[in-house]
C-alpha cells in the first residue's frame, strides 16, 4: 500500500480551482499549504486567474511545466470528472477530492461518483474524496485541507468519514496536546477506502496507532482482512457511530451509505483485537494510551492519590470497565506505609491523604512501580496546599521510567500546562477526570490480552516511555 505514500509525502501539489478570493476553500487550501511551510512544489490550477500570490496560474493541470504527484480538487461537482481526466493524463498519482455533491446526494451525484471511480482505475490515480475535508500530514508540514487549524505531529494516524467530525477533533487534540502522523478526511470513499488506509498506517514508520471516525463502510470482508493484518503490528481504536436504530438512520442521511449492522461490526472488532470506542472522548484517550504506553502484561491495577473520593470514582468505574485492581501484598503496603502518615487508606485506591507532598508521591509511585502485583498504574493529583503538579508531574514520569509499567495521570479538574506537556512530551497521557483515566488504561489491558491470546510478543517502552517498534509483530 504504499502507493498511499503520494497523499502524505508528495514532491509537488496542484489546487484545482484555487483562487486569490479570502474565506474560498480554494484560498484556505492554499493558505494551510504555505502556512504550514510545505517544501514542495505548489502549482495553482484556474482558468479564470493568470497569477496568484504573484505565480503564474494555469488554466488546466496538463498546463503545469513540471510534473505533479498530488491534486487537490476543489470545482463544481459537475466539472469534478473532467478536471480528474486531466489529471490522469499528467500522469498525477493521487487526487484529494473535496468537492461535494456525489453518492451524498441524489442518482445523479451517485453515477458522477461511478465515473471519477472509472477515471481513478482506467489512470491508476488513487482518490481520497469526495466531499472530502482533506489530507494533512503533520511530519510533512503539509495541509492539504481547509481546516482552520493544523494538528500537532505524533504517532496517531486518524481518518474519518465525517469532515466535521476532522474538524472538531482537530480543535480538541489541539488543547490536549495529542499528535499525529497522519489526517485523513476520508469522504464517500469512492476509492481510498478504510481497508486501503488500515493497510497504509500499519506500515508506517511514523504510526504506533491507528485510530477511525466511521459510520460505514464499502467492503466489510476487505476491512475485516485488514483489521486483522494490521492489529498484529500495531493497536487500532474505533469509533463506529450508528450503533442504535435512530443513529444508524441519521448516518444513512448524512453518508448516503448503509451502515450495515452493528452487531457485525462489534464481532469484526472483537475478533481482530480493535478497541471500539462509543464517545469521543474514549477514541482519543484510548488512542493516546495505546500510541504511547506498553500493553498491560496481566492485570491489576494500582491508583495513587491525594483525593479519597476521586479514588472512589476511579475504582467504581474500574469496576465497570472490569478492568481489576491490584491486591497489594503486605510488602506493599509496608513499604507505601513507610511514606504515609498512618491515616492512609492501607488499601487499593492507595489514599496517600490531602497533605502529600512531592517526596510522599515519589515514595509511593516507586513502591508501587517495584510491587510485581501491580500490571499498572493511575496517578491522580487534585491541587491542594502542599500539591506541586510539576514536580509530581517528574515523578510520575521517572517512576514510568523505571517501572517500565504502563502509567497514565489525572490531574483533577486542573489545567496545568507546562506539568501536562512535560508529561505528554514522555508519552504519559493526562486526564482531566479519573474515568477518562481508567479508559486509557482499559485499552491498555485489552490489548495485552488480545495479544498474548494472538501470541504475538509486546512492545517495549524506550527510554523516553514511549513505545519502540522493536518487538512489534513478532510472533512466538
Amino acid at each position: 500500500m504504499r502507493e498511499l505514500e503520494v497523499f502524505f509525502k508528495p514532491r509537488s501539489v496542484a489546487v484545482i480551482g484555487a483562487t486569490p478570493t479570502p474565506g474560498k476553500i480554494g484560498n484556505i487550501v492554499i493558505e494551510n499549504l504555505y502556512g504550514e511551510g510545505y517544501d514542495g512544489r505548489i502549482h495553482f490550477v484556474n482558468p479564470n486567474y493568470d497569477e496568484i500570490l504573484g505565480m503564474p496560474c494555469y488554466p488546466k493541470i496538463t498546463d503545469c511545466p513540471d510534473s505533479v504527484d498530488l491534486a487537490i480538487v476543489v470545482v463544481p461537482a459537475k466539472i469534478v470528472p473532467d478536471v480528474l481526466e486531466q489529471a490522469g493524463r499528467k500522469k498525477v498519482k493521487g487526487a484529494v477530492v473535496i468537492s461535494a455533491g456525489f453518492s451524498e446526494g441524489d442518482q445523479e451525484g451517485r453515477d458522477r461518483e461511478n465515473l471519477i471511480l472509472e477515471i481513478s482505475k482506467k489512470h491508476r490515480m488513487r482518490i481520497v474524496g469526495p466531499n472530502s475535508l482533506g489530507v494533512i500530514s503533520p511530519h510533512h508540514k503539509m495541509n492539504a485541507s481547509f481546516a482552520r487549524t493544523s494538528p500537532l505531529k505524533g504517532p496517531i494516524a486518524f481518518f474519518s468519514q465525517s469532515g466535521a467530525f476532522c474538524t472538531a477533533a482537530i480543535e480538541y487534540s489541539v488543547r490536549e496536546m495529542l499528535g499525529f502522523s497522519a489526517f485523513v478526511s476520508s469522504g464517500n470513499k469512492a476509492d481510498v477506502g478504510d481497508s486501503d488506509l488500515v493497510d497504509h498506517f500499519a506500515s508506517d514508520k511514523r504510526t504506533t496507532c491507528i485510530a477511525a471516525y466511521m459510520e460505514s463502510t464499502k467492503d466489510g470482508h476487505a476491512l475485516f482482512d485488514s483489521l486483522k493484518r494490521a492489529s498484529k503490528k500495531k493497536p487500532i481504536v474505533i469509533l463506529k457511530a450508528g450503533r442504535t436504530e435512530r443513529g444508524a438512520k441519521a448516518a444513512r442521511s448524512h453518508t448516503g451509505a448503509l451502515a450495515g449492522s452493528d452487531s457485525a461490526y462489534d464481532g469484526a472488532f472483537k475478533q481482530t483485537g480493535v478497541y471500539r470506542a462509543k464517545t469521543m472522548f474514549e477514541l482519543f484517550d484510548a488512542a493516546q494510551a495505546l500510541a504511547n504506553q506498553p500493553p498491560m502484561k496481566g492485570e491489576g491495577v494500582a491508583i495513587v492519590t491525594n483525593a479519597g473520593g476521586m479514588g472512589v470514582i476511579a475504582t467504581d468505574f474500574a469496576f465497570d470497565m472490569n478492568l481489576k485492581l491490584a491486591e497489594l501484598s503486605d510488602e506493599t503496603l509496608q513499604d507505601i506505609g513507610k511514606a504515609c502518615p498512618p491515616t492512609w487508606s492501607w488499601g487499593n485506591p492507595i489514599d496517600i491523604i490531602g497533605d502529600a507532598d512531592t517526596s510522599r508521591y515519589a515514595k509511593v509511585l516507586t513502591a508501587v512501580g517495584r510491587a510485581p502485583e501491580v500490571k499498572a498504574i493511575m496517578v491522580i493529583a487534585a491541587r491542594q496546599a502542599a500539591t506541586n503538579l510539576f514536580q509530581i508531574a517528574k515523578w510520575i514520569a521517572i517512576t514510568s521510567k523505571l517501572s517500565g509499567k504502563p502509567t497514565v495521570a489525572c490531574f483533577a479538574g486542573i489545567f496545568d500546562q507546562e506539568s501536562e506537556q512535560y508529561l505528554d512530551s514522555r508519552g504519559i497521557p493526562v486526564m482531566s477526570v479519573p474515568e477518562r483515566g481508567i479508559t486509557a488504561l482499559h485499552a491498555l489491558s485489552e490489548r495485552g490480552k488480545w495479544l498474548d491470546k494472538m501470541g504475538i510478543d509486546h512492545p517495549e517502552p524506550t527510554k523516553n516511555g514511549c513505545l519502540s517498534e522493536r518487538g512489534k509483530g513478532r510472533t512466538k
